[in-house]
């Protein structure tokens, strides 16, 4: 069974950074892409940035200029560096797989507030 750990959410002040990780027990290459979304309260996820296995990344257009993923095949992990957090960044950050079988970790919470 695939699965999909993050690590590294935790509460940060507005201006902070946070960088968040996520580690796939199978290749990245059994994905299609990688991907970050994130959901709000009440709110549907939302995707933050796709990596695909090629190519360059897309970001959503509230994070770019601040944020930045990265992916390493060789460990088989992804990362969010999110720097000048705004409390309206604060959500669930999910890592997700895209292929014939999704897969999503269980999410990490991440919360900016003074």
């Amino acid at each position: 069974q695939v699965q999909l750990v993050e690590s590294g959410g935790g509460l940060v002040q507005p201006g902070g950074s946070l960088r968040l990780s996520c580690s796939a027990s199978v290749s990245l290459f059994s994905f299609n892409a990688m991907a970050w979304y994130r959901q709000f309260p009440g709110k549907q996820r939302e995707l933050v940035v796709r990596l695909p296995r090629w190519g360059s990344r897309i970001y959503a257009d509230s994070v770019k200029g601040r944020f930045t993923a990265s992916r390493d095949n060789a460990k088989n992990t992804i990362d969010l560096q999110m720097n000048n957090l705004k409390p309206e960044d604060t959500a669930v950050y999910y890592c997700h797989g895209e292929g014939t079988t999704p897969s999503w970790g269980q999410g990490t919470q991440v919360t900016v507030s003074s």
